[in-house]
Protein backbone atom coordinates (compact mmCIF):
# COMPACT_ATOMS: atom_id res chain seq x y z
CA UNK A 1 0.00 0.00 0.00
CA UNK A 2 2.70 2.27 0.61
CA UNK A 3 4.08 2.43 -2.63
CA UNK A 4 1.25 2.92 -4.36
CA UNK A 5 0.81 6.04 -2.42
CA UNK A 6 4.93 6.83 -3.15
CA UNK A 7 3.84 6.46 -6.51
CA UNK A 8 0.65 8.63 -7.16
CA UNK A 9 2.38 11.39 -5.08
CA UNK A 10 5.44 10.82 -7.56
CA UNK A 11 2.33 10.93 -10.48
CA UNK A 12 1.19 14.15 -9.06
CA UNK A 13 4.65 16.24 -8.66
CA UNK A 14 5.82 15.15 -12.15
CA UNK A 15 2.83 16.86 -13.82
CA UNK A 16 3.06 19.83 -11.91
CA UNK A 17 6.56 20.00 -12.40
CA UNK A 18 5.72 19.65 -16.08
CA UNK A 19 2.92 22.35 -15.95
CA UNK A 20 4.77 24.99 -14.66
CA UNK A 21 7.40 24.23 -17.38
CA UNK A 22 4.52 24.73 -19.87
CA UNK A 23 3.27 27.54 -18.92
CA UNK A 24 6.99 29.45 -18.52
CA UNK A 25 6.77 29.00 -22.06
CA UNK A 26 3.42 30.99 -22.47
CA UNK A 27 3.99 34.21 -24.84
CA UNK A 28 4.16 37.37 -22.45
CA UNK A 29 2.23 40.59 -23.29
CA UNK A 30 3.82 44.28 -23.00
CA UNK A 31 1.39 45.57 -20.34
CA UNK A 32 3.32 48.87 -20.45
CA UNK A 33 0.89 50.85 -22.67
CA UNK A 34 -2.02 49.46 -20.63
CA UNK A 35 -0.31 50.84 -17.20
CA UNK A 36 -0.05 54.34 -18.56
CA UNK A 37 -2.67 57.29 -17.64
CA UNK A 38 -4.70 57.57 -14.69
CA UNK A 39 -4.28 55.06 -11.68
CA UNK A 40 -7.95 54.11 -10.50
CA UNK A 41 -8.34 53.91 -6.51
CA UNK A 42 -10.70 53.33 -4.37
CA UNK A 43 -13.83 54.99 -5.45
CA UNK A 44 -12.90 54.28 -9.12
CA UNK A 45 -13.25 50.53 -8.03
CA UNK A 46 -16.22 51.10 -6.42
CA UNK A 47 -17.57 52.37 -9.86
CA UNK A 48 -16.53 49.82 -11.56
CA UNK A 49 -18.07 47.61 -9.37
CA UNK A 50 -21.37 49.33 -9.74
CA UNK A 51 -21.46 49.39 -13.23
CA UNK A 52 -19.80 45.71 -13.61
CA UNK A 53 -23.50 44.51 -14.86
CA UNK A 54 -23.44 46.94 -17.62
CA UNK A 55 -19.79 46.17 -18.75
CA UNK A 56 -20.47 42.70 -18.90
CA UNK A 57 -22.88 43.05 -21.70
CA UNK A 58 -20.98 45.75 -23.13
CA UNK A 59 -17.89 43.34 -23.31
CA UNK A 60 -20.03 40.73 -25.13
CA UNK A 61 -20.71 42.91 -27.83
CA UNK A 62 -17.37 45.14 -27.92
CA UNK A 63 -13.59 43.73 -27.14
CA UNK A 64 -12.33 46.97 -25.75
CA UNK A 65 -14.51 46.94 -22.74
CA UNK A 66 -13.53 45.13 -19.59
CA UNK A 67 -14.88 45.02 -16.47
CA UNK A 68 -11.63 45.95 -14.67
CA UNK A 69 -9.14 48.67 -14.94
CA UNK A 70 -6.16 47.07 -15.81
CA UNK A 71 -4.22 50.34 -13.72
CA UNK A 72 -5.01 50.31 -10.49
CA UNK A 73 -3.60 50.69 -7.44
CA UNK A 74 -4.05 46.91 -6.19
CA UNK A 75 -5.81 46.33 -2.82
CA UNK A 76 -8.09 49.31 -2.33
CA UNK A 77 -9.48 48.89 -6.43
CA UNK A 78 -9.98 45.43 -5.49
CA UNK A 79 -12.02 46.44 -2.40
CA UNK A 80 -13.98 49.31 -3.70
CA UNK A 81 -14.82 46.96 -6.29
CA UNK A 82 -16.02 44.25 -4.97
CA UNK A 83 -18.48 46.66 -2.27
CA UNK A 84 -19.34 48.43 -5.66
CA UNK A 85 -20.25 44.73 -7.30
CA UNK A 86 -22.62 44.07 -4.17
CA UNK A 87 -20.04 40.95 -3.42
CA UNK A 88 -20.22 41.14 -0.01
CA UNK A 89 -24.16 42.34 0.69
CA UNK A 90 -23.69 45.83 1.50
CA UNK A 91 -26.49 47.56 -0.59
CA UNK A 92 -28.59 44.84 -1.39
CA UNK A 93 -29.64 43.09 2.54
CA UNK A 94 -32.04 46.37 2.92
CA UNK A 95 -34.26 45.57 -0.03
CA UNK A 96 -35.13 42.02 0.77
CA UNK A 97 -38.31 41.48 2.52
CA UNK A 98 -38.82 39.44 5.50
CA UNK A 99 -40.63 35.71 4.88
CA UNK A 100 -43.31 34.98 7.60
CA UNK A 101 -42.46 31.61 8.65
CA UNK A 102 -45.80 29.71 10.16
CA UNK A 103 -45.14 26.82 11.93
CA UNK A 104 -47.14 24.07 10.33
CA UNK A 105 -48.69 20.82 12.35
CA UNK A 106 -49.48 17.97 10.39
CA UNK A 107 -52.10 15.76 12.38
CA UNK A 108 -51.15 12.09 12.93
CA UNK A 109 -52.97 9.88 10.77
CA UNK A 110 -53.66 6.14 11.88
CA UNK A 111 -54.09 3.47 9.54
CA UNK A 112 -55.71 0.87 11.42
CA UNK A 113 -58.24 0.39 9.01
CA UNK A 114 -56.04 0.16 5.51
CA UNK A 115 -56.45 -2.15 3.29
CA UNK A 116 -54.00 -4.58 1.53
CA UNK A 117 -54.20 -4.07 -2.46
CA UNK A 118 -52.55 -6.72 -4.63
Amino acid sequence: MNTINTRKYLLVIFLLTIIIILAGCAHNEVVDECLTGHTYGFFGGLWHGFIAPFDFIGMLFNDEITMYAQNNNGGLYALGFLIGSGGWGFFGGRSVRRVNHSRVTYQSQKFDDAEIVE
